[in-house]
């Protein structure tokens, strides 16, 4: 008797997704500091939605083919999110940029998973195991590694560079909208995402009439916005929730850590000096990061030859003993709770 197996393809597909989707959530801190140069926060993440919404709106009636009463009943759940997530999010990262650099603010903005999980303690009484607790802590560390430039001094002296400070209000932000998110259950992910992307441009469009909303002329910001518009709001969306069909959540968290080293990478490809402190607390967070996200590690008892395999007996194991740390999945955006970009 021979078991088949999935074709590589169909293996080696999901981690493309995911990879793919990273690099288009990094690109979107690189490029963000460029943007941020010469558009306002307000500005950039307007414009950034206003370009998404429509490919977002195809997108999730092709692939999701979702009932839109259904999405019209959800809208207070949704307000809430597309505020949280996609409006302040963003105007913390971007106003966070004009002061910090790309690679600062991701190796911050790293923690989230761990900091997610912590909320989840207080907020919902989610259940933590010691690894988990190691890890959060870790990560916790790291966050203070960078905060303080490695200098026990400037963190007892606040003397902390604003920005850093800023991308925590965002962690902060992003976490609460992911744990607010688990309670949305009847809207598929990437029609969330576009709905919150309507929401977000229904109740920013009263203030950019008021106040006015500049489209960036120049060259680099320009594309700066159209890259942000498209790749990380819509193709990362669309990447990441096909890849999510067939992974793992705690595998796909783990992923998520590629957004920093890119951002890194790019940083440092561009001139950008990475401060070694903040790459020794970066390091710090994302172990701690992967060491809350994976599974946790229990022995299991080999089953004596005379167990009975009946199916029976097979639904009670599935059933027991199979507890998994959940992953937070998410970027600046996540695909429903999303990963962040």
């Amino acid at each position: 008797m021979t078991v088949e197996r999935a074709p590589a393809a169909m293996r080696v597909k999901p981690a493309v997704f995911m990879v793919l989707a990273a690099a288009f959530w990094a690109g979107n801190y690189v490029l963000g500091s460029v943007a941020v140069a010469t558009m306002t926060p307000f500005d950039l993440t307007y414009l950034r939605w206003l370009i998404a919404v429509v490919p977002l709106l195809v997108i999730a009636q092709i692939v999701e083919r979702p009932r839109w009463r259904t999405v019209l009943r959800a809208w207070p759940l949704l307000t809430g999110l597309a505020v949280l997530g996609m409006l302040a999010y963003n105007l913390f990262l971007y106003e966070a940029l004009n002061f910090t650099s790309a690679a600062g603010a991701s190796l911050i903005n790293a923690a989230n998973p761990a900091v997610m999980a912590l909320l989840a303690v207080l907020l919902v009484r989610d259940r933590l195991s010691g690894q988990a607790v190691v890890g959060i802590g870790l990560s916790l560390l790291g966050v203070l590694v960078i905060l303080s430039g490695g200098s026990w001094q400037n963190l007892t002296a606040l003397d902390m560079n604003f920005g850093q400070l800023l991308m925590l209000g965002a962690v902060l932000v992003f976490s609460l909208y992911s744990i607010w998110g688990r309670v949305l259950r009847s809207v598929p992910p990437i029609t969330a995402t576009a709905a919150q992307a309507v929401i977000v441009l229904v109740v920013m469009t009263p203030f950019a009439i008021t106040f006015g909303v500049t489209w960036p002329t120049a060259v680099e910001p320009l594309s700066a916005l159209l890259y942000i518009g498209l790749f990380p709001s819509v193709g990362s969306y669309v990447l990441w929730n096909l890849a999510l069909r067939d992974t793992r959540a705690s595998v796909a968290g783990i992923y998520l850590n590629l957004i920093t080293v890119f951002t890194v990478a790019a940083a440092i490809l561009l001139g950008e000096t990475v401060p070694p402190a903040e790459l020794v607390g970066g390091v710090v967070v994302i172990f701690g990061v992967v060491l809350t996200s994976i599974p946790r590690i229990t022995l299991r008892a080999r089953r004596s030859p005379l167990t009975p395999r009946t199916p029976r007996f097979r639904r009670l194991r599935r059933g027991t003993g199979n507890t998994e740390a959940s992953a937070v999945v998410v970027p600046s955006d996540p695909p429903q709770n999303g990963p962040h970009d």
